[in-house]
């Protein structure tokens, strides 16, 4: 019984994420829409974590920057726009597809073109060559080394 309520626990505060309680808006529905809005953006700092899960500084900025939005009377996509504005396309978990983010977006693809190219015309190794006879000298120097086993 012990083990659940800890396995419970421990769920519930991955579930909470970073957002801090003073963070919180006393409003469900604004705090459900902040919530989803926060799970979009990229913590600038970290790189890997949504500013929902990251307890960075500049992730929690953004969150309360993103709740400020909100009880201004902003929808959810011009808060989305407005921080996209101040931190550009990065801070998007998934960016547009523009010219600034081809790469991004191309980019995997691009290598993985190239290494199946280079593989499909990479010269056959040695090993898989057609085997060359031997010459007359080397047989002879089989001969003289086999030359005590062979009988002929």
């Amino acid at each position: 019984m012990k083990h659940r309520l800890v396995f419970a626990a421990l769920l519930l505060a991955t579930a909470a994420g970073a957002v801090e309680p003073g963070e919180q808006l006393a409003d469900p529905a604004l705090e459900t829409r902040a919530r989803a809005i926060s799970t979009e953006l990229r913590c600038v700092q970290c790189q890997n974590q949504t500013i929902d899960e990251s307890n960075a500084p500049l992730a929690r900025d953004l969150r309360v920057i993103v709740r400020e939005r909100l009880l201004a009377g902003d929808s959810d996509e011009e808060v989305v726009a407005f921080v996209q504005a101040r931190y550009g396309d990065f801070v998007l978990l998934k960016p547009p597809f523009s010219a600034e983010t081809a790469i991004l977006w191309i980019g995997p693809f691009a290598v993985l073109a190239l290494a199946g190219y280079w593989l499909a015309r990479r010269p056959r190794s040695a090993a898989a060559a057609e085997p060359q006879p031997l010459t007359a000298e080397d047989e002879a120097q089989v001969d003289a080394a086999l030359g005590h086993v062979r009988k002929d």
